[in-house]
């Protein structure tokens, strides 16, 4: 670069972040006699099923390039695994695109599609941060709606998420029907964040792509991960799949640009996809932590909000949201302030239950001394 002038890149227009303001609460947890329990990003902490593992080292010695758009068996693996475990029916293998985890494509989907200065990406009041990264990283505005509120004219891209990141909600069928109807009511796409969609605890979530919620996909895209329900947030593995045409533009975008799954990752994403077994052990550890944490919580004055499905507790004692992130840490416990993921979580902390049995069980024993 010559002269003086510094160029500003896409990352200046990104907000500071969020997880680096919890060091100082990190270092005071770990401090604690017993270790530190962090309950705060909701990373796996079980083995990858064996057959997963198998399947990533079985094409080690193929060194060819992978396609962008996945081998074939890992797309009709796909279409299968989304029937059998959420009755999503009638899609085609070649409308499944694997994506580099799901982060990635929440991240560039904009950009992708084209949006930029003058456009608005319409996001959950409380969301995942990577959707307003996202907007941002295109150039386009932000706009978070409150349940029920419908998307303001020109909003080109809707984010849908259920069961939410992170207060655990889950969108109905109506409700779903709707959101889907206010979106195109302003010409805008739909993406659905379906990370969580394994893990029901008092409901049934659906699919955006569900009959029920609508035969119909123009614009309509399902976006999932493999981290959650198979252990391979290291492995980087989702997919994203609807509107043949929304992804006939990703793939043909994404192969330009060498956005590609390594091919053993591709093995494991299509053993993953080809049986459920591992699906409801995972389920089942998670199911018995939360039956764990759920009381301990409360005995320790804390009210559990939504919360009926997802990898999280969303709980508020009613008070700022550093002074219970502070509690939790004196006691070696690290949790999520709700201040990350928009305004209005100030008063609640998000709390994984992406601990070991032990790690879980030894928080549930400092909050019940509390």
């Amino acid at each position: 670069m010559t002269g003086s002038a510094v160029r500003r890149t896409p990352g200046d227009r990104l907000p500071d972040f969020p997880w680096d303001s919890l060091t100082e609460y990190r270092v005071r947890a770990e401090a604690h006699p017993d270790g530190l329990v962090d309950l705060s990003v909701g990373t796996p902490v079980d083995p990858v099923p064996p057959r997963i593992q198998q399947a990533l080292t079985s094409v080690a010695d193929q060194g060819g390039y992978p396609t962008t758009h996945g081998t074939a068996a890992l797309r009709e693996a796909v279409v299968g695994g989304l029937a059998r475990r959420h009755d999503v029916t009638g899609l085609d293998p070649q409308d499944v695109l694997p994506v580099i985890g799901s982060k990635e494509l929440v991240a560039w989907l904009p950009t992708l599609l084209g949006l930029g200065p003058g456009d608005v990406v319409a996001i959950p009041e409380l969301s995942y941060p990577t959707y307003e990264v996202g907007a941002r990283l295109a150039g386009a505005e932000v706009v978070r709606l409150r349940d029920g509120e419908e998307p303001p004219v020109g909003t080109a891209l809707v984010w849908l998420n259920s069961p939410s990141n992170p207060t655990g909600r889950v969108l109905d069928v109506p409700a779903l029907r709707a959101s889907v109807a206010a979106a195109r009511a302003v010409g805008a796409a739909i993406a659905s964040d379906e990370c969580y969609l394994a893990l029901g605890w008092e409901a049934e979530p659906r699919s955006v792509l569900h009959r029920e919620v609508g035969s119909d996909h123009t614009d309509v895209l399902a976006v999932h991960s493999l981290s959650k329900s198979a252990n391979l947030a290291g492995y980087r593995a989702g997919f994203v799949t609807g509107d043949p045409a929304l992804v006939r533009r990703l793939l043909a975008t994404r192969k330009h640009a060498g956005m590609i799954m390594p091919r053993p990752v591709q093995a494991a994403v299509a053993a993953a996809m080809a049986e459920d077994d591992h699906v409801a052990e995972q389920r089942r550890r998670y199911a018995a932590r939360r039956e764990l944490l759920v009381p301990a919580l409360r005995d320790a004055g804390f009210t559990i909000e939504h919360s009926e499905a997802g990898l999280y507790l969303w709980a508020t004692r009613h008070e700022d949201v550093w002074r219970s992130v502070s509690w939790f840490a004196q006691r070696g416990v690290l949790v999520a302030p709700g201040s990350f993921y928009g305004p209005s979580g100030g008063a609640h902390v998000r709390v994984a239950l992406t601990g070991t049995d032990e790690r879980i069980a030894s928080a549930v024993d400092r909050l019940r001394v509390a």
